[in-house]
């Protein structure tokens, strides 16, 4: 049991000490825009842009970075600073309804293509109430959300 122990307290010493703990933590973008980078410094390339609330899996940490893959399995970083716990989604087919309320009975109040990010701001059953960052809110269907 003994032995047990050390070998426990040996191993979470081992993976607090490496480098960039895996974490799988899902996290969203809180500024207006982020870049994303090939690795976790501003010196490197800036891959692509993203905006407010898109939603990210963080895999790891280095310093102030984040390694993360977001909804298409595509990998980058993001400065820690661009980053924010906030339950967000993010459209995953090509054609979303966002209904002014929670059913297909209820009025479509705009449609929106794949990835199209947002905040949740309510539940109700399968449904998100969502709101976008430029103001636009209404229900989508979870089967539509990553």
């Amino acid at each position: 049991m003994i032995r047990l122990k050390y070998f426990t307290a040996v191993m979470v010493f081992w993976a607090l000490m490496a480098g960039g703990v895996a974490l799988a933590e899902r996290m969203a973008i809180s500024s207006s825009i982020a870049n994303i980078r090939s690795g976790p410094g501003k010196n490197y390339e800036v891959l692509w842009k993203v905006e407010k609330y898109h939603p990210i899996q963080v895999e790891r940490k280095a310093g102030d970075w984040y390694s993360f893959a977001d909804y298409e399995g595509d990998k980058g970083w993001v400065h820690k600073s661009l980053v924010q716990n906030i339950p967000t989604v993010i459209t995953i087919k090509e054609k979303c309804n966002v209904r002014s309320g929670p059913g297909t009975n209820n009025p479509v109040v705009f449609s929106v293509g794949s990835g199209i990010p947002f905040k949740i701001i309510g539940k109700k059953g399968n449904w998100r109430q969502v709101l976008h960052a430029d103001g636009d809110k209404g229900w989508i269907y979870k089967s539509l959300l990553w």
